[in-house]
């Protein structure tokens, strides 16, 4: 018997068939395969500063935290022509509040104009106008729930104060064509100040 790799002796594994050996497994790089998190936490960082660039630029020179505003002429021109109720436009209520949101439509049993602002300290506030009787129209703005909370008078007016929906009151003016309602997650103040603005 012939010890194996012997002249004349056959190749084991089949390399007969072939001529050749099989080649060895490749050799695997430890320091390759291991990342430190030092190494993870700069690729990261470099991922990062792109992006925080790019949103300090958003906000700093193209507006982006700035609300939309809108011009709520058209509305109220609608609203004017429709002559469905008197319709009032809030005066002097400063630069500081913006116009977001302006609407007139004729829904059933009536009309109703919205306008909605971004108050000085960044909260909501809406100001409705419509002849919607208002045993529809409240459940409608404020939800079923709402309640009325006892009356203030603004400018010589006597207004409803009226829970809302949550985080948020309301100021309710009935007249014989009209109610008007100011609601929104606006402090008390704020509020005030636009009931108080409308003519």
């Amino acid at each position: 018997m012939e010890p194996a790799g012997a002249p004349g002796s056959a190749p084991a594994d089949g390399a007969a068939e072939t001529g050749e050996l099989p080649a060895p497994p490749p050799a695997v790089d430890a320091r390759k395969s291991e990342r430190s998190p030092k190494d993870m936490a700069l690729s990261l960082l470099i991922l990062l500063v792109p992006i925080a660039l790019l949103l300090a630029f958003y906000r700093g020179f193209l507006g982006g935290d700035q609300p939309i505003t809108v011009d709520p002429a058209p509305a109220l021109e609608s609203a004017r022509a429709a002559n469905a109720f008197p319709v009032s436009e809030p005066r002097e209520l400063g630069d500081e509040w913006q116009t977001v949101t302006a609407n007139f439509q004729t829904v059933e049993g009536g009309a109703t104009l919205r306008l909605g602002y971004v108050t000085p300290e960044g909260r909501g506030a809406q100001l409705v106008q419509s002849n919607v009787p208002p045993e529809q129209l409240l459940p409608a703005e404020l939800t079923a729930e709402a309640q009325p909370q006892g009356q203030t008078d603004l400018d010589g007016r006597t207004w409803q104060r009226y829970t809302a929906r949550a985080n948020e009151q309301a100021l309710v003016l009935l007249e014989p064509n009209r109610t008007v309602i100011v609601v929104g997650d606006a402090r008390d103040n704020e509020l005030r100040h636009l009931a108080g603005s409308i003519g």
